[in-house]
């Protein structure tokens, strides 16, 4: 049985652990209030940019000459997969199931006879990939916290130009999508080529073809379309990292109440055992007084 003194000093590296735990939910919670309100800020912006894609895509639609490189379709030899991960740990399964995920993602896509790359967004993608001796083309860190669109333009960019020099038949981008603090949804979204259904379908409450006014554009629509692609694909992209480090916070924040939470009861059940450790040793001591005194009455 660990003596009193042990128990004590356990009890105060677990208060100070506990202390750390509940600093660092705080400072997710606030975080996570901030990634909240970039994506709400981003939301317009993103369903606007669709909008604009549908009404160009539907009046060049007769006149396309097919040379818009994103939109170009070819047989499927070699893949992108690009993981949203975080720079740090300690978010509970955020990570671990965006790899989790990929790494399935990776066996069906070779199972059916396709040459995967690996290009990674975050710290702890990277290491985990290095770690398993994948080839990573390009990695992207120390923005897992607070994208920047610029953050976004650069794994954009890179992503167009490996397409468009027909180095990659398709990007897969997989990321967490913030549902709620307990709850991020691991989401496989195809970025390239465009997904026809984007420029088809459109968005929620757009208006239908024959409601569609008849406008003069300048340029052609299709090279307005071969503009409006690149900055669709950044807006995209954009989002997909503000989603992830919204649930990257939300994440943290609720494995770090978790870890208070059974720091607490940890502490409880320690302060028990220190307390029963105590009165044994009273009870001890006694016990040894009455016997001295017995032996000298003796």
């Amino acid at each position: 049985m660990a003596s009193v003194q042990d128990l004590k000093r356990r009890v105060r590296s677990v208060r100070n652990t506990r202390k750390i735990t509940k600093a660092m939910e705080l400072v997710a919670s606030a975080r996570l209030r901030r990634a909240q309100a970039r994506i709400e800020a981003m939301r317009p912006y993103a369903d606007r940019m669709q909008e604009l894609m549908v009404g160009v895509a539907r009046a060049a639609s007769t006149n396309r000459p097919g040379g818009l490189p994103l939109l170009e379709r070819r047989e499927v030899r070699r893949v992108a997969i690009v993981p949203l991960t975080g720079d740090r740990g300690l978010a509970g399964p955020f990570n671990a199931q965006i790899l989790r995920h990929t790494f399935g993602l990776e066996r069906q896509l070779s199972g059916e006879g396709a040459d995967v790359r690996w290009l990674v967004a975050g710290k702890k993608g990277r290491s985990t990939l290095s770690f398993r001796r994948y080839e990573v083309d390009q990695a992207w860190t120390g923005f897992s916290d607070q994208p920047a669109y610029s953050d976004a333009q650069a794994i954009a960019h890179r992503l167009a130009e490996l397409y468009a020099a027909k180095e990659l038949d398709r990007v897969i981008v997989v990321y967490n999508h913030f549902v709620s603090a307990l709850v991020q949804r691991v989401v496989e979204q195809e970025l390239l080529p465009i997904p026809e259904r984007v420029l088809e379908a459109g968005f929620e409450g757009a208006a239908p073809p024959e409601h569609v006014g008849d406008f003069i554009y300048e340029p052609e629509p299709d090279q307005i379309l071969d503009r409006l692609l690149p900055v669709y694909l950044e807006t995209e992209l954009y989002r997909a990292l503000l989603e992830s480090a919204a649930s990257e916070q939300g994440a943290r924040m609720t494995a770090m109440r978790n870890a208070s939470k059974n720091a607490a009861d940890l502490i409880d059940a320690l302060t028990l055992a220190m307390n029963r450790a105590r009165q044994a040793e009273i009870t001890q001591e006694i016990l040894e007084v009455v016997a001295g005194a017995d032996a000298l009455s003796a």
